[in-house]
């Protein structure tokens, strides 16, 4: 079989980070959706159905405090069956609400310290290990952590190649690298995954109830002063931004690379195939379902982002160093009951997950429960500015790529010419080279290592150094 691309999915890839739910990179290669089973009957025949699906319709009536209590009672019980396991069980850590209270129900039910695993990173604006070292010596766990270095061109072929898929989130890094780490002491590691869909962890929940105050007047006043300037104009993007109907603005501050912005991208014959498809097709449709907003910005976070973006990541990272990961948040039992969840208990008076640090109120100090959200970035914009700069201009303007004839030339040189405009696109810069090592890897079906090292010399090994409590690495 011939590998091609599918354009569809290239566009999706653009826009959302990831390829669509039904569809893979490559021409012709279907993908099984999340929550769906595929049927073969003896004989030919194949049905595709739904088998679960979740809609957030939140239920009132109901005293905050019973709530809470009975969030606790489902999250210690999903916890409890979540560690039953006859392989050593660990858990990752990041110090943030979520993990940490995972951890926090594990230690309550364990007879012996949890191992708990974080990456961090030596530019501080980035490195969550102190917060980590921190719940973890609150909660007596045996706590493990790692550095990761900038030289990340040292496994990124690893990364892409056990995604199977490009892939723009670029947390897959650290993702890999904490697998990894955990993969020295246990086989199981529980995560704390799907609780900032689950109970409005998000600041971009947050954002849009701040944006969308602005009335149907005031939208249309900014987008027609948005249109009057011109591309590049500070403030013009923020005014065309806010001038969006309530849910295309919403998958407009989710989208990396919009339509014009692909339209300079690529060459105009990969365009006109990448545009036939609206890659947020599905999205807007539930969001135009009724219901309070923030229920239908979960439900499509919960239904798309989680499993395409946050769980593909984790489940391949993980599973790329055997390692099992559990996500005790994404218990049906438990999603089910968050989805019944007023939506005022959730982003309470700017206070994101509420009803669940009103849960967990007993487990963890005020500090970690009040932490700002931080989220599992990579400074990749600095490392693009510094130890990272040549790895873009040898990848993307190589004559691999462009002979490949999907990317603009001169667009990606203007992409990349200004080494300061690098660090603000890191995400985008990733997205591509995400692109490109996959294409190099899986699409030119070319012997030999995808990445040249640099001057010729070999490739470096896993950008993990050190680890701390309780010892250095064997």
């Amino acid at each position: 079989m011939e590998t091609r691309i599918d354009w569809r999915a290239l566009g999706s890839l653009l826009s959302t980070l990831h390829t669509p739910a039904d569809q893979s990179i490559v021409a012709g290669v279907k993908k099984l959706e999340p929550g769906h089973v595929l049927v073969a009957r003896a004989g030919g025949g194949v049905r595709i159905r739904r088998y679960w699906d979740v809609r957030f319709d939140p239920a009132a009536g109901r005293r905050e405090s019973d709530i809470a209590d009975e969030l606790r009672g489902l999250l210690e019980e999903s916890v409890r069956l979540h560690m039953v396991s006859d392989v050593p069980l660990g858990a990752f850590l990041s110090g943030g609400v979520d993990s940490s209270s995972i951890v926090a129900l594990m230690s309550r039910r364990a007879d012996r310290p949890v191992k708990t695993f974080s990456i961090g990173f030596r530019d501080e604006d980035f490195d969550e290990t102190p917060d980590a070292r921190r719940v973890a010596r609150i909660l007596g766990t045996e706590h493990h952590e790692a550095i990761l270095d900038p030289d990340a061109a040292a496994v990124l072929e690893d990364v892409v190649y056990h995604l199977d898929e490009p892939f723009g989130d670029s947390s897959a890094i650290p993702t890999y690298m904490v697998s990894q780490l955990a993969a020295r002491h246990v086989k199981v590691a529980l995560s704390g995954d799907g609780g900032d869909e689950l109970f409005a962890g998000y600041d971009r929940y947050r954002a849009e109830d701040r944006d969308r105050r602005h009335g149907p007047l005031e939208r249309w006043a900014m987008g027609r002063l948005g249109r009057s300037m011109r591309r590049g104009m500070r403030g013009r993007n923020r005014l065309l931004h806010l001038s969006l109907p309530d849910g295309r603005r919403y998958l407009n501050r989710l989208t990396l690379y919009d339509p014009d912005e692909q339209r300079a991208l690529l060459r105009p014959d990969v365009f006109e195939e990448v545009a036939r498809h609206d890659p947020w097709f599905r999205e807007a449709r539930r969001l135009a379902r009724g219901g309070h907003w923030l229920s239908r910005l979960q439900e499509v976070d919960l239904t798309s982002y989680l499993p395409l973006d946050i769980l593909t990541k984790v489940d391949r990272m993980s599973m790329a160093h055997s390692i099992e990961a559990r996500v005790p948040l994404l218990d049906h039992k438990v999603v089910e009951f968050a989805a019944k969840i007023p939506p005022g208990l959730l982003l309470h008076n700017g206070r994101s997950k509420h009803v669940l640090k009103r849960a967990l109120a007993d487990l963890l100090p005020e500090s970690v429960l009040e932490r700002p959200k931080r989220g599992f970035a990579i400074p990749l914009g600095r490392w693009f500015r510094g130890p990272l700069r040549d790895l873009p201009r040898d990848l993307l303007l190589s004559e691999r790529s462009r002979r490949r004839g999907i990317l603009d030339t001169a667009a990606v040189e203007r992409l990349l010419a200004d080494p300061e405009r690098c660090g603000v696109l890191d995400l985008p810069i990733w997205t591509l080279l995400s692109f490109e090592i996959w294409c190099r890897t899986f699409l030119d079906q070319r012997p030999g290592a995808a990445l040249p090292a640099p001057g010729g010399a070999e490739r470096a090994a896993p950008i993990v150094s050190g680890e701390t409590c309780p010892a250095g690495f064997a």
